[in-house]
């Protein structure tokens, strides 16, 4: 039996003893350290095993860390962290404590740039080309980037700005035509005619942005990669090579079911089937009562459109595109896009669901505003994966929507407790509005049975905009809660003694606020506790303490929520700890009233 060469290699120098020859035994055993590890602790996947080939190659031909390599999004870095120094720690990737999911500058210097949210590589790497440069530093600069992120828009402003530099970047396009969900859109319909051999040489659209092109070569293939890189060290200015991959490369039913398999939880590393979960008796989860509704509304509606940037099957706008596939559109990883192409089709009377995660609206925030809020168009934005998210961390978290929403005019924004409510809103949002509005909610199930929301079920009840609601009464002090979180502050009540002394107040619209009963509470009570799983500083309590101020209430409030810190990664039940917001944290909290 050959010698195990993996557990020799602690960082790139070891990695350089190695002949070219023992590169493929490498790359094995590579594949089969994730596929162990990822199979009983979860994680992202497909991507890693893709690139192992490219992975090894890097590091063996540049002299990480002094050359800089940026990986766009860090789905498929775990090859590149083991390889790295984290070899021995990689069993704690996306564990709280443990190490990160995506790469990230705190955690080692072979991270040059921490990633989440796709696109960044191009800029983020000739941006240190160009000051390497300015430094007088001979270094090589490399961008990673998949044929789903290169087609986003600021990947493009990357590439018409390197271009007219003679930076020394490499921009790798590692084209496998998936990322989450298949890529979408004219430019993989281009990538896939060049992969083929049908597009002419002189049509070749990044020759024509000053970049030195070569391939498409396999990115499977050592002896190609190797060479290839070689060559393209010792030439000057921008450079770009296009390399074929297949996701999930190595795991024959990961690269059979790329989609399931990009984060598939835990499966038999043997044989790759992933273990069943039995979702019998469960609560649906939102991302489906979403998806089920939408379909419902627009069965009876032919003016509701479905658009998610990249995400149809994670958002279970799917469901949609499926039913109804001229009326549900993926645009691709192009938020801004999504944003501006709802506010155009709603200035047609079309009724446009524009679903986007919490985290990757952030990256549209300007069309929100100018092209949505400013011209008063009711798009309504469905906020996927609001909250804390748990294992993929502090780029995923959706904590900031209720704050930077909430400043905007003309926007109505609403958390529902639970799935029926989710329901309700979008049917009233189906109806009409006079503003756009947010609809906030979280990642996994909700709280009901799964046989209520079999289709079609035309039990909706048109939701009252700006309505709070008492959901229990109380004599000394109001807890006020907006959203699923406000199901924590009723299972603490189940446990504490004195729960007659507190009252609970559903507030599912952050804005507008519902003044006339907050009037009665701040009457009512002297103090008053604001719960949300967003961001303390601007959000929900941040409303509260404004109304107070402008009713001149002297009242004691207390906010919970998201301190003023980036949260890292770790379970959703650990995270909700750490913040105080988790039920026994409240138990706590509220036995000492």
């Amino acid at each position: 039996m050959s010698e195990n060469l993996l557990q020799n290699i602690n960082n790139p120098s070891d990695l350089k003893k190695l002949e070219p020859s023992q590169l493929p035994q490498l790359a094995k055993e590579l594949r089969d350290f994730i596929i162990d590890v990822v199979s009983v602790k979860e994680g992202h996947l497909g991507a890693s095993l893709g690139v192992i080939e490219l992975t090894i190659a890097l590091h063996y031909v540049f002299e990480t860390p002094n050359d800089l390599l940026v990986w766009d999004v860090g789905h498929q870095a775990y090859g590149h962290k083991i390889l790295t120094e984290r070899k021995d720690i990689f069993h704690t990737n996306r564990q709280l404590g443990g190490i990160s999911g995506f790469p990230k500058r705190s955690e080692s210097v072979y991270d040059t740039f921490g990633v989440g949210h796709s696109s960044t590589s191009i800029s983020a790497a000739l941006g240190m080309a160009i000051s390497s440069q300015l430094k007088g530093e001979n270094k090589h600069h490399i961008a990673v980037i998949g044929d789903a992120s290169i087609a986003s828009g600021m990947a493009f402003e990357g590439l018409n700005h390197a271009g007219v530099t003679d930076a020394n970047l490499l921009v790798i396009l590692n084209d496998n035509a998936i990322g989450i969900d298949p890529s979408v859109g004219a430019l993989k319909n281009y990538l896939t005619s060049v992969k083929e051999g049908k597009n002419p040489k002189q049509n070749n659209m990044i020759k024509s942005l000053n970049f030195d092109y070569s391939g498409p070569i396999d990115g499977h293939d050592f002896e190609a990669l190797i060479s290839e890189l070689e060559r393209l060290k010792k030439v000057k200015g921008p450079k770009f090579l296009h390399i074929i991959t297949t996701k999930g490369k190595g795991l024959q039913q990961a690269e059979e079911d790329q989609v399931k398999y990009h984060a598939p939880g835990k499966f038999d590393k043997t044989t790759g089937e992933i273990h069943p979960k039995s979702e019998e008796n469960l609560p649906p989860k939102f991302q489906d009562v979403f998806g089920w509704t939408l379909v419902e509304l627009a069965t009876n509606n032919p003016k509701i459109i479905g658009i998610t940037p990249a995400m149809p099957s994670g958002s279970s706008l799917k469901f949609m595109m499926d039913a109804f596939p001229d009326r549900a559109f993926d645009v691709g990883i192009a938020e801004q896009h999504a944003v501006t192409l709802a506010a155009g089709m709603a200035t047609q009377g079309m009724v446009v669901f524009c679903n986007i995660y919490s985290t990757f609206l952030q990256r549209a925030y300007d069309q929100v505003i100018h092209d949505v809020a400013l011209q008063n168009l009711p798009v309504i934005f469905c906020l996927d994966r609001a909250g804390l998210v748990g294992e993929d961390g502090a780029t995923h978290h959706g904590v900031f929507d209720l704050a930077y929403l909430r400043c905007i005019p003309n926007m109505i924004i609403y958390a529902p407790k639970d799935e029926i409510d989710l329901r309700n809103i979008l049917y009233t949002a189906s109806l009409g509005l006079h503003h756009s509005i947010a609809i906030r909610y979280p990642r996994g199930r909700g709280k009901h049975s799964n046989s209520k929301f079999q289709i079609p079920n035309s039990k909706f009840e048109k939701i009252e905009i700006g309505k709070a609601h008492l959901l229990k009464n109380g004599t000394k002090i109001a807890v006020l809660s907006t959203g699923f979180i406000g199901n924590n502050v009723s299972l603490a009540f189940d446990k504490i003694s004195n729960a007659d002394a507190i009252a609970h107040y559903d507030f599912g619209f952050v804005k507008p606020l519902d003044e006339k009963l907050l009037h009665e509470i701040f009457n009512s009570f002297e103090t008053i506790i604001t719960i949300e799983d967003g961001v303390i500083k601007g959000g929900f309590g941040s409303a509260i303490i404004e109304f107070a101020s402008e009713n001149n209430f002297k009242n004691t409030i207390k906010t919970l929520g998201i301190p003023d810190d980036f949260i890292e990664h770790g379970t959703v039940e650990e995270l909700q700890q750490m913040c105080k917001i988790d039920v026994k944290s409240l138990e706590k909290l509220f036995s000492t009233i």
